[in-house]
Order: C-alpha cells, then structure tokens, then sequence
C-alpha cells in the first residue's frame, strides 16, 4: 500500500541587521490593529441546541444555547481592512497581506478555543516579536542555497544556508514561508514522497509506557520510566530554586528540562523509525487539556498525565513516518474477539465477562486501536486476536550513543502485566 508522507523540518539561521527589528517592530503593531479591527466587526449570535438521530441513537451537537463569535469575511471588509493598513505602511505592500492573513489565523485559533471552552471571551493580544513573510515576497535560488526576501522596493535582505550543517538533510526539498525573528530567520523546508506501507503498529499511551501492537511482530512496549525520572528531578529542583527566589536558578533547570526531553523523544521517534521501517504508526486522538482539567481529574493525577509529551512524541513520530488517529473511546474496556464492553475497569488484567478473554489492560487498548484502525480502512473484524500475537518486542532510550540497541532475546507470556528486564535497550520476545 502506498501512502503520501509530508515532512517539515525547520532550521534557524543567525542575522544581525537592524531592519529585520525595525520590520518586526511594524508587522507586530499592524498585526495588533487587524486584530482590534476584526474584533471590533465580530457578530455575536446565538446558536441553539441542536440533537440529530444517527444510527437509531440521539447525539448532541450542540449541548446547549450558545452565543457564537462570527469574523467579518465578506470581500468590502477585508478590502477596507486592507486600505486602513495601507496608510502607514513603509514596505512592500504584501506584507500588508502577511499581516491580515496572519491576523484571521489568530482570530479563527481563539474562536476555536472560545467554542471548546479553553478561551475566554477577551481579545488577543501579540505578545511574541516575529513577522510571517508570504511566499510572493521570496526568491528562492536552490541551487546557490539562497533566498532574498524584499522588505521595501529595491530593498533586500539575503539568507543563505549554503554550508549549514542540515544543508545535506533538506537536499531536494522546497522551501516554504519563512519566520523573522530579532536574531535570525526560521526557514521550514518541505517534502513529499510516496513510500510502501508494510506494516501497521497501533499505540495505546500510557503515563510509563506506550504499549503497541502489530500482527507482524505482536506487541511491543517502550519504557518512558526514564522520561518520568528526570521530569520529578527537575519538578523537584524548580520547586527549590522558586521557594529562594532563585530565578535565574530556575530558568536554567527550565531549559535543562526542555532540551532533555526534546533529546530524549528526538532519540524515541528515529529509533522508532528505524526499528519499524515503512510503518503506520496509529495513536489515539487524545486532548492533553482535558487529561490535564481541573473539573476532570484530580490534582495528584494531573501532574502525572502533564509530565509525559504525548503529542510532542507524535508529532516527531510524523515527521519521520505515517501517522494516524483513532478515538481513544472504550479503548480499554472493549472485549476484542466478542466486542464487549464492560461498564468499569478495574485492576491490571481485563477478563471479559462474556467470552472469557483476558490479556493486560495496556495491552487490550493497543490491540482495539490496532482493530479501529483496521475497520477505518474496511477491514473485517478479528475473530481471535490470540492467534495473530507473535511475542513481545521492549523499546528504550539509551542516555547516550545511538538507539535503539539489541539485548539478548527472552521469552515471555504476553498476557504478562510487569516487565522485568534489565536497564534500557530492547528485548525481542521470540513467537511462543
């Protein structure tokens, strides 16, 4: 099977010239005054209940009646938009462009959000220095690695990446809206390949692990205890350094945080896609705000849903492979071979009451993702999920050199809840 794979990468190139602050500095006022503009022609109307019939059940909609924020679209308002912005413009006038397009882009963000519940009824506010630059005021020369980006009429600003130490993994690509910054240029680089799907490997993520499932290789397990150890650590010495008023203490144990987490997914998702080569990688469509909320979920639970990245972690995973979504709903309490589902779920192991089958919770999910996935593409149901389990493969971050590494095999039940190996690598658990 043949899928598309789109790749974004984005690499950061140093300049030093006053007008690329001076460009800033009016983008962002501009781009403030869009926004107070649109905000000011936004229409509140009501939107009532809505309940429709599908498949013999009632869904709602609509829960209950609702003002809904309408933007000012129409061709005359964003021509009168567009004039007003004129008028005291120094540059090029599509930047004037950039900036209604960025500007209706952060509007339609907050609405969403405002329709969701996660934003209140407030205008936004530019807080970041950045100017987006559209493609009509860029010239790209690849072969001499270059772009010249126009600011004002015979004025020009060069960037080359000719040299750079990712110039041979962007070679080929194109390249895309670039981002200024005070201090440099924000180049994204894209590509487009069609590559053969093989195999299909579904995720169920959990706070320690994410526990997978391939009928090729059976079920697979990647240990993120490490991840959680050093996010306590830091957790624990942030809270020292702000309890003494130490912030300049406590913004570095912030970057020090960040920038190992970014190693340590960096290092999961290219092992990944190493071990698993020409994958889907299927993971559930999960809203991190609604684990991490406080009507929701407990405190002490909270804490522990914020520390693992599970969106970082697949947004790196796309970036190398095909990735897809399923609902996460009765992932974890759906019989696989019967299709029951239990009303609550309790302990480690799931039993179906109705059939008998029993296998480990994070496990089960895995193995429903892996059949949602499948239905999503026509595929009949399993009748037996036993007979398409092969063994168990374990996935860890090594803190230094390349990963994944192979460590000797070992044989194991897979309907087994604890893990019991030995410090980080990989254990291949050969067919039973």
């Amino acid at each position: 099977m043949l899928k598309t794979l789109k790749q974004v990468r984005m690499y950061s190139i140093p300049v030093s010239d006053p007008r690329v602050s001076e460009l800033i500095t009016w983008y962002l006022r501009a781009l403030q005054r869009a926004i107070d503009i649109i905000w000011d022609n936004t229409e509140w109307k009501y939107r009532l209940p809505k309940i429709e019939r599908r498949k013999r059940k009632q869904i709602v909609i609509i829960p209950y009646k609702l003002k809904v924020p309408e933007l000012p679209k129409d061709k005359s308002f964003k021509k009168r938009l567009r004039d007003d912005l004129l008028q005291n413009c120094p540059y090029a006038r599509h930047w004037v462009d950039a900036v209604i397009r960025t500007a209706y882009s952060i509007m339609e963000s907050w609405r969403k959000r405002y329709l969701r519940g996660r934003a209140r009824k407030v205008k936004p506010r530019v807080r970041r220095r950045f100017a987006r630059c559209k493609i009509t005021l860029m010239r790209v020369d690849y072969g001499e690695k270059r772009i010249r980006i126009t600011v004002k009429p015979g004025e020009y600003i060069e960037v080359s990446w000719g040299g750079r130490w990712f110039t041979r993994r962007v070679e080929g690509w194109s390249v895309g809206e670039v981002v200024l910054k005070d201090d440099g240029v924000l180049i994204p680089f894209k590509s487009t390949r069609a590559i053969e799907v093989r195999d299909v490997v579904a995720w169920d993520s959990n706070e320690l692990s994410l526990d997978g499932f391939s009928s090729r290789v059976g079920f697979i397990r990647v240990d993120l205890k490490p991840l959680q150890s050093m996010k306590i650590v830091y957790e624990r010495k942030k809270r020292v350094a702000q309890s003494r008023g130490l912030k300049d203490v406590y913004e570095k144990y912030v970057a020090r945080e960040r920038n190992r987490e970014r190693d340590f997914v960096n290092k999961l998702a290219s092992g990944l896609t190493r071990l698993l080569p020409n994958t889907t990688h299927v993971f559930e469509d999960l809203e991190k705000e609604e684990l991490v909320s406080r009507r929701e979920t407990p405190k002490s639970r909270r804490k522990r849903n914020a520390r693992t990245p599970w969106k970082i972690i697949q947004r790196k995973i796309s970036e190398r492979a095909v990735v897809a979504k399923v609902s996460p709903r009765n992932t974890s309490r759906t019989c696989p071979r019967c299709g029951y589902v239990v009303k609550t779920q309790v302990g480690r192991v799931f039993k179906c009451p109705r059939c008998g089958f029993e296998l480990d919770r994070q496990k089960l999910a895995s193995v429903n993702i892996y059949l949602k996935y499948l239905r999503m593409r026509g595929f009949p149901h399993s009748d037996d999920p036993e007979e398409a389990v092969k063994g168990e493969l374990w996935v860890g971050v090594t803190p230094s050199g390349r990963s994944p590494v192979t460590w000797i095999p070992v044989k194991r039940d897979p309907k087994g809840s604890e893990a019991k190996g030995r410090g980080l690598g990989i254990k291949r658990y050969q067919a039973l």
